[in-house]
């Protein structure tokens, strides 16, 4: 059970973006474009299927509100916002290895 669950776990927050996507919205509502600047490297294609497929997971909620032109915002689901201390301990580790990594580097070069 323990494999199974990390094995789906993996199949939804699977790609280089879905982790990012999330980590950005769990500081709050954004909107299209503010995601695009947040997230550097992902291309709007890429973001609007990776937003759909949040969204299906039931993490996002997308709300188009009625304005000119229309505006449309994303923001974590409280299912999506569970993810949150997931996100912040891979935050940490990443933090911590690259400590490492700039260690291990200047100790070779000294």
């Amino acid at each position: 059970m323990h494999h199974l669950a990390i094995r789906d776990t993996m199949d939804i927050l699977a790609g280089k973006w879905k982790i990012r996507i999330i980590g950005s919205l769990s500081f709050g509502k954004k909107r299209f474009m503010e995601l695009i600047a947040n997230i550097e490297g992902i291309a709007a294609k890429m973001l609007s299927k990776e937003l759909q497929e949040l969204e299906l997971n039931g993490l996002v909620k997308r709300t188009v509100l009625n304005t000119k032109p229309v505006t449309v915002e994303y923001e974590l689901t409280t299912y999506g916002h569970s993810l949150k201390p997931v996100i912040d301990e891979i935050a940490a580790w990443g933090m911590q290895h690259r400590v490492k990594v700039i260690k291990a580097i200047n100790n070779r070069k000294g």
